[in-house]
């Protein structure tokens, strides 16, 4: 075994913005709200549907992708790319069928996995910001860039990915007229206000899951609101609602949430040694060569910069 600091860093390492902010808490909030905006893509989602136990175990399937995040993130170089082969493999095998026009497409089609990759990440971008996660644009723009990486192992060519916010919002507007709220769409947004529970989990459902779910779904840029019909509160309030839940989810002690399965932040300080922990304020003091003057600002309107926005 390698000697404490010794090890693998990963894809990544702890000098990567993706280190820092992949640890907090609020990357679950950020993680139903990607499944709230990758449903708006009718093919992608009907992929999800039509092969996974979804509506059964939405949250299985939310733990499996953050599983997934935390591998890549902070499991070694061996373990990533093991996971992203598997991903692959799995994902090699199937296929959906449009049920308008009778179409049998696969479900690693490039447009779909971009969608699905965009989603996920502008999500994470997107609340942790919002919510007071403290990053300049340039840092933005650095963990685009690293998330590419992510987007290689699940089948993309890196070099068609959007590295930077700019390029980001690109890819919005032009995928822009594809999404829509379909049948499967609407399921996913039932599913995830009224997800099937244990009777006498269904006080505690209404009290803590609806209240994360309404919330997710608020922090979705207006036109996802548009196309789902139903109302958010204003941008301002969700503002104020993801900074007040940040606030709070940020007061569990890290060492206490790191002890939480499958602990892989704890075998990645084990490998690398103690300075390898996470912790926001790193991304400031590693990367501030990075920043330019004035880009200290972060938007909280609600990222709906132009007609499809980006992550604020």
């Amino acid at each position: 075994m390698d000697a404490p600091g010794t090890g693998d860093p990963g894809l990544f390492g702890p000098d990567s913005v993706t280190w820092q902010l992949h640890d907090d808490p609020m990357m679950w909030v950020a993680g139903v709200r990607a499944l709230y905006f990758q449903a708006l893509h009718p093919r992608a989602v009907r992929g999800v549907m039509q092969n996974s136990d979804f509506r059964r175990d939405a949250r299985g399937r939310l733990m499996r992708t953050a599983n997934f995040v935390a591998i890549l993130t902070y499991g070694t170089t061996e373990a990533a790319e093991k996971a992203g082969a598997r991903v692959r493999k799995i994902h090699s095998m199937l296929g959906a069928t449009d049920p308008d026009t009778g179409e049998r497409y696969r479900i690693d089609e490039p447009e779909l996995l971009l969608w699905v990759h965009c989603a996920e990440i502008d999500s994470y971008l997107h609340v942790l910001r919002r919510s007071g996660f403290r990053l300049t644009d340039a840092q933005a723009d650095r963990y685009l860039a690293e998330q590419r990486e992510s987007a290689r192992l699940v089948g993309l060519d890196p070099a068609a990915v959007p590295g930077d916010r700019a390029e980001l919002g690109a890819y919005f507007e032009q995928i822009g007229p594809a999404l829509a709220a379909g049948p499967e769409a609407r399921e996913v947004d039932d599913f995830l206000l009224r997800p099937p529970t244990h009777p006498l989990l269904v006080p505690a459902r209404e009290l803590l899951w609806r209240r994360v779910a309404h919330l997710a779904y608020a922090s979705l840029p207006p036109y996802a609101h548009r196309l789902y019909g139903r109302p958010a509160p204003a941008p301002a309030i969700v503002t104020r609602q993801l900074r007040v839940t940040g606030t709070l989810l940020r007061c569990v002690p890290a060492h206490v949430r790191w002890q939480l399965p499958p602990k892989h932040i704890i075998r990645a300080m084990s490998r690398l040694g103690p300075g390898s922990r996470p912790a926001p304020y790193k991304v400031g003091r590693s990367l501030a060569i990075l920043d330019e003057p004035g880009e200290g600002r972060t938007n909280t309107d609600g990222g709906d910069r132009g007609k499809w926005g980006t992550a604020g």
